[in-house]
């Protein structure tokens, strides 16, 4: 069972933990958010130190596969997609 967690529950979280409205701490998940797409958008990284680092990496057009038919070859195009390496602390902690 794959559990996930929504931005309106951390903002429920963040409210009850700094005893704060749940608007304003869903405000301020949002604008957080808000500034790491912004920054990401504009090609930098964003690094949460203790967490990771987020950054745009540009991967090169290649052939690849369809699996319902294997012998056609189709071309997957370049495109920028968005890498996250986890920090010392949260690797340490996912593989203690």
């Amino acid at each position: 069972m794959t559990m996930s967690l929504t931005k309106r529950e951390i903002a429920v979280k963040m409210g009850e933990k700094l005893n704060i409205r749940q608007q304003d701490a869903h405000a301020a998940v949002q604008f957080t958010l808000d500034a790491i797409k912004k920054e990401l958008l504009k090609g930098g990284n964003v690094e949460l130190c203790n967490f990771g680092v987020f950054e745009v990496v540009a991967r090169k057009k290649r052939i690849g596969r369809n699996p319902n038919a294997p012998g056609v070859d189709i071309c997957i195009p370049a495109r920028k997609i968005i890498k996250f390496k986890m920090g010392k602390d949260f690797r340490d902690h996912l593989n203690p």
